[in-house]
């Protein structure tokens, strides 16, 4: 069976792309940092579609967490064909209130994590014969192009993922696809604690007229992994948002 690495799969959009590679065919090694209980739920969601699981707790912006990671996704999986570096965390502050310890910690799980694991990931997938070519896919965001008053953490590491899915592209083939999917406004926890009065403004920005669900994104995912001709791109996720 292929196997596929889903990193902060135990939330939200993670936990999507994990079903969706299962409901696909994928064994998939799940992956959390904080929240072992959500993990498993996601990994038995695997099972349940006729895959297995594995479930590796790792902070994926420590290099050594995220080869462990690799490892273990390989050792209980028997080998490693698509990564999807979906790991990241969010933080709502104004720039003359943001700590710089804050930036860092974001820029750490955002941006840092998708080089560790990918530079882990590396070996295994030259090593893999999927077809068509392995591949990594990394989660950015709408953000990347429009920014963010109280985000300027979140939205540069988001912009920073562009940057580096074009470069490991250009890297890692022909034997290797990397692409990026910018998901829109998509309704998970990270977005819960918006008011009403913050969904109608955003709603009102969106010309399709309705948020995201993660089960949008990880069919962009799916594309993605499937797509041969594809490298270096970003498919932008958005209901129309981005045409503003």
């Amino acid at each position: 069976m292929p196997v596929a690495l889903v990193t902060g799969s135990s939330r939200g959009i993670g936990v999507a792309v994990a079903e969706r590679f299962a409901a696909d065919g994928y064994d998939v090694a799940v992956n959390y940092h904080t929240s072992e209980a959500a993990a498993e739920e996601t990994a038995e969601a695997v099972r349940e579609r006729g895959q297995e699981a594995t479930v590796v707790g790792a902070d994926v912006s420590d290099p050594d967490a995220a080869a462990r990671l690799v490892d273990a996704a390989v050792d209980d999986l028997g080998g490693l064909d698509h990564v999807v570096n979906n790991a990241g965390i969010d933080q709502h502050v104004y720039t003359e209130d943001l700590d710089p310890e804050d930036f860092d910690r974001v820029m750490d799980t955002n941006v840092n994590s998708v080089f560790t694991v990918t530079k882990a990931a590396l070996p295994h997938l030259r090593d893999s014969d999927a077809d068509p070519t392995p591949s990594v896919t990394n989660v950015s965001s709408i953000l990347a192009y429009t920014g963010a008053p109280i985000e300027v953490h979140y939205a540069g590491s988001k912009g920073a993922l562009l940057s580096v899915t074009k470069s490991h592209a250009r890297d890692f083939a022909p034997d290797i696809r990397v692409n990026a999917v910018a998901p829109g406004h998509v309704e998970t926890d990270m977005t819960s604690d918006r008011s009403a009065e913050e969904k109608r403004e955003e709603l009102a920005e969106i010309p399709m007229g309705y948020y995201g669900q993660p089960a949008d994104i990880a069919e962009a995912v799916a594309y993605l992994r499937d797509a041969r001709f594809v490298t270096g791109e970003t498919l932008n996720v958005n209901g129309g948002e981005l045409m503003r």
